[in-house]
């Protein structure tokens, strides 16, 4: 189950959407691409908001490939792609923007879904 919960999650955080001026929109996934493979300057990789959420995805990844998955790669996976996204869905309440706030909706579901699992599995091992 949690595999499951940190593939979703995973997927969940490329479908945020962005969308700024007049005619500019993309996805998260199209926005990655661009910084990976069009644009692969070290300096495009340092902002805070570029980096912190990369972070997020590669250690979900990393779970995923796991007999296991670690609760604080999970949590840490979790909590790293929050930011992007959170803010995503902030953005979307403040512009009153469907499409950006609809985007964030099915990473913060997920998330919330994650949390609840990891607690009450943490719960059956303590008693």
């Amino acid at each position: 189950m949690k595999k499951l919960l940190n593939a979703c999650l995973l997927l969940t955080s490329f479908i945020g959407y962005l969308q700024w001026g007049k005619d500019q929109h993309a996805f998260l996934f199209q926005v990655e691409y661009d910084l990976l493979f069009k644009a692969a300057h070290a300096q495009n990789f340092l902002h805070p908001f570029v980096l912190v959420p990369m972070c997020g995805q590669l250690l979900l990844l990393i779970t995923l490939f796991q007999k296991t998955p670690r609760r604080t790669l999970n949590i840490g996976g979790l909590l790293c792609l929050s930011i992007i996204m959170l803010f995503i869905f902030l953005i979307g309440v403040m512009t009153r923007n469907a499409g950006i706030l609809l985007s964030s909706l099915p990473f913060i579901l997920t998330g919330v879904l994650m949390l609840v699992y990891n607690r009450r599995t943490k719960q059956k091992t303590t008693t």
